[in-house]
């Protein structure tokens, strides 16, 4: 995890009850929440897939080489359809955060 998930965390958390904010890494499930505490972060649910590696072999995140997850955003809809994929092209950069909640907000506002 970034910094700059934080804020994202933080703004997406902030789009209401009917938004869930998932963050699966490769983290042991430790490391995560020692994370979110020392980030302030507590609307997000913290996923560890270092076990098993399955959610980044069924969305295609998955690094093997490094045997990190790419990084990458997701919205999903209620009826569980991935509406935007974003995957970020160097896995030191941040995710287009704007485009992001745009994404989000587009779905909560329907």
């Amino acid at each position: 995890m970034q910094p700059g998930d934080a804020r994202f965390n933080e703004e997406a958390s902030s789009l209401g009850d009917g938004v869930a904010v998932l963050t699966v890494s490769m983290d042991l499930p430790f490391a995560q929440k020692r994370w979110c505490g020392a980030e302030g972060i507590k609307r997000v649910t913290t996923l560890s897939d270092y076990r098993t590696a399955a959610f980044g072999n069924a969305y295609g995140v998955l690094l093997p080489d490094l045997r990190l997850l790419a990084r990458a955003v997701f919205v999903v809809d209620q009826g569980g359809i991935i509406r935007y994929i974003q995957l970020v092209p160097e896995i030191a950069s941040e995710p287009d955060y704007k485009a992001a909640l745009a994404a989000a907000k587009k779905l909560t506002a329907s």
